[in-house]
């Protein structure tokens, strides 16, 4: 069942998605997702900046998850488990996708980076694919349209980059639990689904591939990573559906 959230919990989930916002930006103001950086190094960051705002990280000890934050390298999609021994090198495509529970109330955001400069071409149009497919998603995300419009965007975005949609995962309703309904798929035809009301807390989240698309489970059980070892992408924001359009949540 969709949960249509009341004037006093999206008040609620808006502070908890400026303080995610707020995270996202202390990584990249702080410079920690660089080269020589362990990938527990920046769960650890993560994991101390939501406690020392009173917070708790959302993903930690979630259906047994180990950490604070899913830290994907290069081909991995989601759901890569920080290690100490795992070191960011340059020229690595790192996927960060943290959630924080604020007083009973969640919010979930993921960015991708590149560790460099200048990345190549391939790189460059995959990031900015998922980018672009998320704002092309949320601009039919309406009241009163249907949930596979989003979708629909999201899939005509991926075609017009010329990559992949990972058809088996997408995004989700979020707010009061981590995953909720509804599943928002990232491909489909349009005007079909669920229809959207004001007052619905999504995460919308393109997940890209610059190869086929297919994805495996590593033998963590967690990391989800393509199986012809293409590179991937990752971007989310929570959105509130409004009677007057959308709003990002995630975004300061």
């Amino acid at each position: 069942m969709i949960h249509i959230k009341t004037p006093k919990e999206i008040e609620g989930i808006k502070k908890s998605c400026k303080l995610l916002a707020e995270l996202f930006l202390k990584l990249e103001e702080e410079g920690i997702i660089k080269e020589g950086v362990s990938t527990k190094e920046v769960d650890r960051f993560v994991e101390s900046f939501i406690k020392e705002r009173g917070a708790r990280p959302a993903f930690l000890g979630y259906m047994g998850y180990p950490a604070a934050t899913c830290v994907s390298l290069n081909d991995e999609v989601v759901h890569g488990i920080p290690t100490e021994k795992r070191k960011i090198k340059k020229g690595d495509v790192i996927k960060i996708d943290s959630g924080i529970n604020l007083d009973g109330f969640i919010s979930d955001a993921a960015r991708t980076y590149y560790v460099g400069d200048n990345p190549p071409n391939l790189i460059k149009n995959l990031m900015a694919s998922v980018r672009a497919a998320f704002y092309n998603g949320i601009s039919e995300a309406k009241d009163g349209k249907k949930l596979s419009d989003i979708s629909h965007a999201i899939e005509e975005t991926a075609k017009k980059y010329g990559v992949s949609v990972i058809k088996e995962l997408g995004g989700h309703g979020v707010g009061l639990r981590l995953h909720e309904d509804p599943f928002v798929p990232n491909y489909g035809p349009p005007g079909r689904g669920p229809v959207l009301k004001a007052g619905m807390v999504l995460a919308i989240e393109p997940m890209f591939s610059a190869g086929s698309g297919a994805i495996y489970t590593k033998k963590d059980g967690w990391t989800i990573a393509t199986r012809d070892g293409a590179f991937a992408a990752h971007y989310e924001n929570t959105i509130l559906i409004t009677k007057d359009g959308v709003e990002i949540l995630t975004e300061l």
